[in-house]
């Protein structure tokens, strides 16, 4: 008996086995996948991820439906590098498969509803519903479940289907359907009757009368006359024309092309074509590196021929960029593959064009914004290592394409937060597990940061990593002056319009007055994020969670920014009626606003959530800033991330206080690395840059180290106090998140669990703890968190810590409690 281990995409902890053939035994792969049935009628597709002959005890092993894939789709090395994370992350392996493939190649089963030919139906004991199913079904020989929904107009239809199950009217029967088509071109060419020169007399006579025809055919030679390309033997041939060039290039119709197809002078043809395919010419220009990237750069190989990581940690605008290029041409010429993770695709937008310009089209591109079609093409270049995909570069989730040869691994901005996913599973680290990936390919890591993490510092502090610094901007550029405004004394003064001080006002008039560009940074979208009656002080909150709702004015609705709950903006208080109602703090749809009044005639653009939505979002606000369309961009965090403009001389970050009064651990570490990569945006040209900081209190040791560009002082600082009070780097943290419905439940049973985590750990176990907001769609919260030392075995604590979440889960009573692990909690 031959059996496969599967991997099914369900949030499951472990594999299933089903049972073979011999001959597929001897054909069926690792990482090939497999149509499987599971539970009563479902069916699934399982990754394979092992062969072997030992039959389950506890169940008997189903036979597997059809093997989908010719030959593997996943490599070894990517699964052994997804069981680490399914074990370090404690999360189910079935969570990092649904969360690592395209969903394009995760094939859905759909129900089909046939009806039974060799039964004869009494049709009067049908019901209504019943017998528009069936007579839908003498028309058609099967429907899926939407047309049954459809026909009958309701939603629930399932009862009706089942009464006609037990009638033996109908069966169930489950399709499995590829989501993937590779997308097709129409092409067009002449009919081979007419390539002579007697032909085209001829076609020339078809014509005559028909003008719009002949206007199209004539525009067909003038394209097919200008551009050429060379056939396999060498020899120059005409360029394949496609149906939408000929159209657009004639100002013609698709009917007119269909027309002249029908009369057999044009002949359509289909070509595949890749979905992202680069258009655009690579420089040959040679990159030239000033004196102190050639030293980093030197300085980076020789780390690397001792320690498997290192930091680049240079300061903004010191030109790591072409730090890194240099590198990857040296990787390129060995043949091997490289990997580029960035924290956010508003930065892949700006870094591709500036890669594609070096290295054409080996560039590949992955991120969440790209399509199921675009994501699955890119999967497929990288497995086949195709030209086009010798460079990836893409977010936190371009670290599950399967790689064979992997060479090079760049982490840019490595201590960016959004390379922590936090919902769903598996809540994996970017950055940690990208240097695992490389350890299993034999791989090096460069992470490169102006403001690293405190856990990187302080690994190459301790001679984990390699460090390599630059001090000094490109070009000699000086440093931003930093300008601290004190709100306190600005408001005491009368010196504010709105929440601008009269020093950031005349600033942001001077540089556009001289045509350059502003940017502004407030970390929080929307209009306001309160509502209050001032008559009796109501605000109001979301239904289903702890928060009061954020006010969007253009859109005049008030919004969780949690649940999506949303409501027209009250004219009135909801609960004394009253109509005085006014708006307490600021989002940057107020800045925008107020600038508009501020500055009438200055165009401004918004850079958020809200603005960013479709997939071209972030290129469209990004190019138009860059080609000085917008002269001030106010943003949130995403415009903190290693963009580049040119033309930017004045940055100003209208409330510095908000980030340090986070109720984190790490709000310092933060704050300091937000405002000095905001800051960075500022100058990067020949011009002095200049940042104004408002804030209420200009002494905060923090915001002092910014503006003394101070990392060294914050990093000792935030050190000492880590260490009192057990925090990374010298602690690791698991949070343990509980969620349920009901109050008293979820209270006793996160008391129940602390108590068993405290009496069988040796570690400090915190909680359970209502979080600052402590319900979200409708579910309390409460958080456990437990710290591990350092020198503590974390796997023997870990497989300690599953062990008690098992028992837990085994009290009839606590059962319905959802528990999530967050290990490495960012």
């Amino acid at each position: 008996m031959f059996f496969v281990e599967v991997v099914l995409p369900l949030s499951l902890a472990k594999t299933f086995t089903y049972r073979i053939s011999e001959s597929e035994f001897h054909f069926i792969k690792k990482g090939m996948r497999v149509a499987v049935p599971f539970g009563k009628n479902k069916i699934y597709t399982g990754l394979v991820i092992d062969i072997h002959q030992n039959e389950p005890g506890l169940y008997e092993a189903k036979e597997i439906h059809q093997i989908l894939d010719e030959k593997p789709i996943a490599t070894e090395v990517q699964i052994k590098h997804w069981l680490w994370v399914a074990n370090y992350y404690m999360c189910g392996i079935g969570d990092v498969y649904r969360g690592a493939f395209p969903s394009g190649l995760l094939l859905e089963s759909e129900t089909i509803i046939s009806h039974k030919t060799d039964v004869s139906v009494n049709q009067n004991e049908l019901s209504d519903d019943e017998f528009l199913v069936y007579e839908a079904l003498q028309h058609q020989s099967s429907l899926k479940v939407q047309d049954i929904i459809s026909i009958l107009n309701k939603k629930n239809i399932f009862p009706v289907l089942q009464k006609m199950i037990a009638k033996d009217v109908i069966v169930l029967e489950e399709e499995i359907k590829e989501s993937y088509k590779p997308k097709l071109v129409r092409y067009v060419r002449l009919h081979s009757k007419y390539e002579s020169n007697n032909g085209l007399s001829e076609l020339l006579e078809v014509l005559k009368n028909a003008a719009k025809q002949k206007e199209i055919v004539m525009t067909y030679f003038q394209i097919t006359a200008s551009e050429k390309t060379r056939d396999e033997n060498g020899q120059s041939a005409p360029k394949p024309v496609t149906v939408k060039k000929l159209v657009e290039a004639s100002n013609s119709t698709s009917a007119v092309v269909k027309a002249l197809i029908d009369k057999e002078i044009f002949e359509e043809y289909l070509l595949q074509q890749d979905r992202v395919s680069f258009s655009g010419q690579a420089t040959d220009k040679q990159l030239i590196l000033s004196e102190a990237q050639d030293a980093a750069f030197s300085a980076i190989k020789n780390s690397f021929l001792e320690k498997e990581v290192c930091l680049l940690h240079g300061v903004t605008s010191s030109g790591k960029t072409e730090i890194y290029i240099k590198l990857i041409e040296e990787y390129l010429v060995t043949g091997r593959q490289v990997l580029y993770l960035l924290p956010e695709i508003a930065l892949t937008t700006q870094l591709v064009t500036r890669l594609r310009l070096h290295f054409g089209d080996k560039v590949a591109v992955f991120h969440s914004k790209y399509s199921n079609n675009e994501r699955v093409e890119v999967w497929k270049q990288t497995l086949e290592r195709a030209e086009k995909a010798q460079i990836v570069i893409g977010a936190r989730s371009a670290l599950f394409l399967p790689f064979s040869d992997l060479g090079l691994l760049i982490v840019d901005e490595e201590h960016e937060q959004t390379f922590k996913q936090t919902d769903p599973a598996p809540r994996y680290h970017a950055r940690d597990a990208a240097i695992v990936l490389a350890n299993f390919h034999n791989a090096k890591v460069l992470l490169g940061s102006a403001t690293p993490s405190i856990e990187t510092y302080f690994n190459t502090q301790a001679d984990k990593y390699g460090l390599v610094t630059i001090t000094e901007r490109y070009n000699n550029v000086r440093m931003p002056e930093i300008v601290l405004v004190d709100l306190k004394d600005k408001h005491f003064r009368k010196r504010m319009t709105g929440h601008f001080s009269d020093l950031l006002i005349e600033e942001i008039a001077e540089a556009v007055a001289l045509g350059e560009q502003v940017i502004l940074f407030q970390n929080r979208r929307g209009y306001s994020p309160v509502i209050e009656c001032i008559t009796c002080g109501h605000v109001p909150h979301c239904q289903q969670c702890d928060v009061s709702l954020t006010f969007h004015k253009h859109k005049n609705q008030l919004r969780c920014h949690y649940c999506g709950y949303s409501i027209a903006k009250p004219t009135h208080c909801h609960k004394c009626s009253s109509i005085d109602l006014t708006t307490k703090g600021f989002g940057t749809e107020q800045i925008e606003q107020e600038l508009a009044s501020l500055f009438p005639n200055v165009k401004t653009g918004r850079m958020d959530q809200d603005t960013t939505r479709g997939k071209f979002g972030f290129e469209k606000i990004i190019d138009s800033f860059k080609n000085r369309e917008i002269d001030i961009l106010v943003g949130t965090q995403m415009l903190a991330k290693g963009l580049d403009f040119d033309n930017v001389s004045l940055v100003g970050i209208m409330n510095a206080d908000n980030m340090l009064h986070h109720p984190d651990f790490r709000a310092f570490e933060r704050s300091f690395q937000m405002m000095t990569q905001v800051a960075g945006r500022a100058g990067r040209a020949e011009k002095q840059g200049k940042v104004v900081i408002q804030t209420y209190n200009p002494n905060h040791n923090t915001i002092q180290q910014v503006t003394m560009n101070n990392y060294i002082g914050m990093y000792k600082e935030q050190l000492y106090d880590r260490q009192i009070y057990k925090y990374p780097p010298y602690f690791r943290i698991i949070k343990l998140t509980l969620k349920h419905r009901e109050f008293e439940k979820l209270k006793e049973g996160s008391m129940w669990l602390y108590q068993v985590l405290s009496q069988n750990l040796n570690v400090p176990v915190l909680g359970p703890e209502e979080p600052a907001i402590s319900r979200i769609r409708n579910e309390y919260i409460r958080t456990i968190l437990i710290k591990i030392p350092n020198n503590l075995p974390l796997g023997a604590t870990k497989k300690t810590i599953q062990k008690m979440l098992n028992s837990f889960e085994a009290v009839a009573q606590y059962r319905a409690i959802k528990v999530v692990a967050n290990v490495d909690f960012y």
